[in-house]
This record gives structure tokens, C-alpha cells and sequence, in this order.
């Protein structure tokens, strides 16, 4: 599939079992979601630009290249919360947002509840975390809307995706390159991911809903 990068990692996979286990405690999966995000940050900008400068260091002066330009992380609520930290160990600068929207029961299609997004977005490297890109209904309609409010350069963060997903992507927004740990096997007649780890949100929240 094009512009999509499987992150292989062995400490990303170690923790994906801890991830997947369903004996994991929420404040268990909730450390190994950030860790598992930091590792997927590292991966998803690997290509950000940089610029070249120089500092003085307590000996001498040494070239070095910082990044150009701003970056701004928009999760998708509620489980996109969960990678955010890891986003920001590396990025700590980066303006955040949130798009709200949950699945509907029936027809899986995206409801939105919440919006608030960050100035600048046209300028920006825009991250989209979201762990479960399942039928790809949320993260399709994040895409469009990020795009609607001027985002231009975005980067899609998962941790766990389905083939029917990525498809979904791909196909409304070829532009849009994903990042995601595993590529499970399939969606089941719920539209849930097989073997996928449960539910993001409620297992980082330790919720329902």
C-alpha cells in the first residue's frame, strides 16, 4: 500500500503485547500507549525539515540543524488523548488541538462532539495520533476537516490498523501518509479490528462509551 510506513520496533512490540493483553491495568496500558507513542513520534518525523545552525558549546562552536517550522498534534478524542504525551516528550513546543467525534453503533459513521483547533495550521506539520484506524470513517472525516480549517502538510499516527482503514484512506486522502505499529488482520461484522487490544479509550480512562 502506498505512504504507509508498519513501525518495527522491538520495544514497540514489547509493549504492544502489554497493550493487547486484557489483563493489562488502565494505569499499565496507559504508560505503554506513551511509550509506544514516543517510539511512533520518533518514526513519523523522521523526514520533518531542518536548518542548519550554530551554537557555542562550553569549548568550542559546533554546526547542528534544528527543526523548521512549527508542528501542531491533533488527536482524535477520546483515545487520541493517550498519545499525545509521547508526541510532546519529543515535540514539547508543538501547539495542540482536539477534534471530538465518536463512532455511531449503527452505521459506524463519525459523529462529531468537540473542536478546537490551534492557529497557524496552513504553516504547520500537522500530526493526527488516533490508536484504532478501524473502518477509517474518523480519521477520513479528521482528515477533511483539518484540511477544511487549512492544514496542508499532515502526517496520520495509529497504533493498531486495519487494511480497511488504510484503504479508506488512501482512497479520499492519497496525500496523507499513515504511521501505524501493527497492520491487524481484519475488520470483524462489528467493524472492530481483529485481534486489535479492545477499546482505546475506555482502557486508557478506564470508562465506558
Amino acid at each position: 500500500m502506498p505512504e504507509l510506513t508498519v513501525v518495527e520496533h522491538p520495544v514497540l512490540a514489547d509493549r504492544l503485547v502489554v497493550l493487547r493483553d486484557r489483563a493489562t491495568s488502565h494505569g499499565a496500558f496507559r504508560r505503554a500507549l506513551e511509550e509506544a507513542s514516543a517510539i511512533l513520534a520518533i518514526e513519523a518525523t523522521r523526514d520533518l525539515p531542518t536548518r542548519d545552525v550554530t551554537v557555542d558549546t562550553p569549548l568550542e562552536p559546533a554546526n547542528g540543524k534544528i527543526l523548521l517550522g512549527e508542528v501542531a498534534i491533533v488527536p482524535v478524542l477520546r483515545a487520541g488523548l493517550g498519545m499525545v504525551d509521547g508526541f510532546l516528550r519529543l515535540l514539547p513546543d508543538a501547539r495542540v488541538g482536539h477534534l471530538g467525534m465518536y463512532r455511531d453503533e449503527v452505521d459506524h459513521a463519525p459523529v462529531d462532539y468537540f473542536e478546537r483547533l490551534p492557529p497557524g495550521l496552513a504553516e504547520a506539520h500537522v500530526i493526527v495520533p488516533d490508536p484504532m484506524l478501524a473502518t477509517g470513517g474518523s480519521a477520513v472525516h479528521a482528515l477533511t476537516r483539518l484540511k477544511e480549517a487549512g492544514a496542508e502538510r499532515l502526517r496520520l499516527v495509529c497504533l493498531v490498523s486495519a487494511p480497511e482503514g488504510v484503504e479508506a484512506v488512501h482512497a479520499e486522502h492519497p496525500d496523507v501518509p499513515i504511521w501505524t505499529a501493527p497492520l491487524d488482520r481484519e475488520l470483524d461484522d462489528n467493524a472492530f479490528i481483529r485481534p486489535r487490544l479492545g477499546d482505546a479509550g475506555d482502557r486508557v480512562f478506564e470508562t465506558s462509551g
